[in-house]
């Protein structure tokens, strides 16, 4: 049976309609085993978003920010995430969004970006699905500093490292952004940006 036949939904309240928009449901849902059961569930809604990871295959670094996350300060964090950049799409597509964010985000103008996947990143209680790049730079593209927009309250740090200190500093714990994980990840695992040379003795 599609799933649709065995969602009902019951009502549909707005709890809070602030920055973004939060909703109640309560729906029935159509159990394996035949029976329907009633179930009350928080939706998030703040848009769909994407991401992009800016590597330099030359030189084996990729380009970062550092901001502050009231979340996961709120979380017991320091608030201070390294990410990759991004953000949401505001009604344009997800090529268009990204080109800009990668722009007013890390000071560096990307002709050309590859998506790589999508994922929803917290299906749990928020709506928003991600839709994750990849791009090429070097010191050619940079055409400002980056930072992001003030109006918006951002205040971004720029960073660039070796791809190979971005993953250890996963490992330690230092980089702990989901969205920035996973493409980490994937560069290492597709060689988009140089891994360690191995020493001879």
């Amino acid at each position: 049976m599609p799933i649709r036949e065995r969602v009902r939904i019951v009502e549909t309240r707005v709890l809070a309609d602030d920055w973004y928009v939060l909703r109640k449901v309560t729906f029935d849902f159509l159990r394996r085993n035949g029976t329907w059961q009633r179930q009350h569930r928080e939706t998030y809604d703040r848009g769909n978003g994407a991401t992009i990871l800016l590597h330099n295959p030359a030189t084996g670094h990729v380009v970062l920010t550092r901001q502050f996350r009231m979340p996961a300060f709120v979380n017991g964090h320091d608030g201070m995430l390294v990410e990759a950049a991004g953000g949401l799409l505001d009604n344009a597509s997800p090529e268009d969004r990204i080109r800009a964010e990668a722009e007013e985000e890390t000071g560096y103008r990307v002709q050309h970006v590859r998506k790589v996947f999508e994922a929803f990143m917290s299906p749990g209680s928020v709506t928003e699905k991600l839709y994750f790049y990849v791009g090429e730079y070097d010191s050619s593209t940079r055409v400002g500093d980056g930072g992001g927009l003030e109006e918006e309250g951002e205040d971004l740090e720029v960073i660039e490292m070796p791809l190979d200190e971005a993953i250890d500093a996963i490992e330690r714990g230092e980089i702990v952004d989901g969205k920035t994980i996973m493409l980490l990840q994937y560069a290492a695992l597709h060689g988009l940006a140089r891994t360690r040379t191995p020493t001879h003795g």
